[in-house]
């Protein structure tokens, strides 16, 4: 990994953290919604952005988590998801790791922390992650790729 790659990795996990951290009241606790995971689809342009994004999870979860589990499962999620949005052929495709690995990860973390039906749980994080990921996270990666910021989906660096 070159300096810029180490650099745009670090700057991803410290916009990750401060967003989640900046809106913890909506960021944190049994019903949540992370605007900063819609960043999540960063991976598929960028795979310096998987351990930007785990380091960014995991540095949210130690300031304001769920407790150990949280910050242990929370953050193995987001990487997780990361490593296969990396992987997905289509941007749309990309932002279904992220909701799915997060509905049942964290919907099963939060229903056992908070007394609450998995069911219930599982829901509430998967329509949280759909809002981060599609309604926020590909018109973002839309726009950064009309800006240039972003290589249009499906030009990949070797």
């Amino acid at each position: 990994m070159n300096l810029k790659r180490l650099t745009t990795g670090g700057m991803i996990a410290a916009l990750y953290a401060v967003l989640t951290v900046a809106l913890e009241p909506i960021s944190y606790g049994a019903v949540q919604f992370r605007v900063a995971e819609a960043l999540t689809l960063l991976p598929f342009y960028l795979p310096e952005a998987i351990p930007g994004l785990f380091a960014g999870c995991l540095a949210a979860n130690l300031y304001g988590g769920n407790g150990p589990l949280d910050v242990i499962l929370g953050s193995a999620a987001t990487l997780a998801a990361a490593f296969l949005s990396h992987r997905m052929p289509h941007l749309w495709l990309a932002a279904l790791p992220p909701v799915l690995i997060n509905m049942v990860v964290i919907g099963t973390l939060l229903s056992w922390l908070y007394s609450l039906p998995l069911w219930l749980t599982i829901l509430q994080v998967g329509a949280g992650q759909t809002g981060a990921c599609f309604l926020a996270g590909i018109p973002l990666m839309k726009a950064l790729e009309k800006r240039g910021i972003l290589k249009p989906s499906g030009v990949r660096d070797p």
